[in-house]
């Protein structure tokens, strides 16, 4: 077809499936995007990905100073400002009583904009307790939030769609239960879209965040946010041990307790399964990723000209971290996982600081945080929290 240029001159448009052959003909054989999808000159645009602010690339060599300089980058690509000054003033309405741990759920402050409520589990005993900030994951499924990891002793509809979504992923478990019952204070808020703050539809997700675009802001620079401000207030609750606060998350949870631990010192350790991938190897053909709608809770606009995922993790550098992902997962092929967690051991071995950094692929599981996995993850939470 014809149109005009920018100069008035007559030129071709040329669409999905068609190229210009000499003289001006129109081949159906070529492709201006290909299956995913992607540009046809995606390896062009990855081969322009050098990550140069990286640990070991970065011409930064102090590694204090490549950690601030680090996360300025990636605070500068959140779009959100940051709420430090904003006080929290926490609500708490007591749940059920007895059992090993108290259960209320707490409304604060998160942003300027909006009050949050969360589950908050609590050990009976004289603490202060040693606490887990819990980041629910994905799954398309908005109904539940914090009901997905702490069972909702508040809501019997939201517990039959919890159980079910424990049953499937976490062999049945609730896993801030199981964290409370072993002595830890849990968190665990809504993101931007689920349970009490949705629920949003699949098809809404990307209208939401081109709308904070438009809106000068960014839906996944909010959440990174927020949890950051969450892990800021679990950590200054009295009966919590600042000192030992860690993050946990599984799929999109996982994402967000790195990036937590990447943003924040009030956690101490993270936990994060199922979410960890180089970015090259992730744009592939068929990925989920490059559906659009889901990821961008987990996109930062130009963050990746300086930085991948596992460099951002790294700002977490040397606190103990633990990574765990399935060997038949088909979100995070093995090759993305591998490069990750090389460029992971990379850091920590510079640190010396190797024994710090916990990374498994287990290689019968898929995209689940099931028993076994759990187990483990609780054990080294015990380990490097000293509990």
């Amino acid at each position: 077809m014809r149109d005009h240029d920018a100069f008035g001159r007559r030129a071709f448009v040329v669409g999905a499936g068609a190229a210009v052959l000499a003289g001006g003909a129109v081949s159906p054989a070529a492709a201006g995007v290909v299956d995913g999808p992607l540009p046809d000159f995606h390896p062009a645009l990855k081969a322009r990905l050098n990550f140069p602010l990286a640990w070991g690339t970065s011409p930064v060599r102090d590694f204090r100073a490549w950690r601030r300089a680090a996360r300025a980058k990636v605070e500068e690509h959140l779009l959100v400002d940051c709420e430090d000054g904003t006080p929290y003033d926490a609500e708490f309405l007591e749940g059920p009583q007895g059992g090993a741990y108290k259960r209320e759920l707490v409304t604060f402050s998160l942003t300027r904009h909006e009050r949050v409520r969360a589950a908050l589990l609590t050990p009976r005993g004289p603490g202060p307790f040693p606490a887990v900030l819990l980041l629910h994951d994905h799954g398309a499924k908005f109904d539940i939030g914090k009901e997905k990891l702490v069972r909702p002793w508040y809501d019997d509809a939201r517990l039959a769609s919890a159980q079910g979504w424990a049953d499937k992923y976490f062999s049945g478990r609730f896993v801030g239960d199981e964290l409370a019952r072993r002595g830890y204070a849990v968190l665990c808020a809504d993101a931007p879209g689920w349970g009490d703050r949705g629920p949003l539809t699949y098809d809404q997700q990307q209208a939401l965040a081109s709308n904070f675009y438009n809106l000068g802001s960014s839906l996944a620079g909010l959440m990174a946010r927020e949890d950051a401000r969450a892990a800021g207030f679990l950590a200054g609750l009295d009966r919590v041990d600042a000192r030992r606060v860690a993050a946990l998350g599984f799929s999109m949870g996982a994402y967000r307790a790195w990036q937590t631990a990447a943003l924040t010192d009030d956690i101490a350790a993270a936990a994060s399964v199922c979410w960890m991938t180089g970015l090259k190897e992730m744009m592939v053909p068929g990925n989920n990723t490059l559906r659009g709608q889901s990821s961008y809770y987990m996109l930062h606009p130009g963050l990746p000209r300086f930085l991948d995922f596992p460099d951002v993790a790294s700002i977490a550098a040397p606190r103990p971290m633990l990574f765990f992902d399935g060997g038949l997962d088909p979100l995070f092929p093995a090759d993305g996982v591998r490069v990750a967690y090389d460029k992971l051991r990379a850091v920590w071995r510079s640190r010396h600081a190797e024994e710090r950094l916990h990374l498994k692929t287990w290689p019968d599981l898929g995209h689940v945080f099931v028993d076994r996995m759990q187990d483990e993850v609780f054990t080294w939470l015990g380990t490097v929290l000293r509990t």
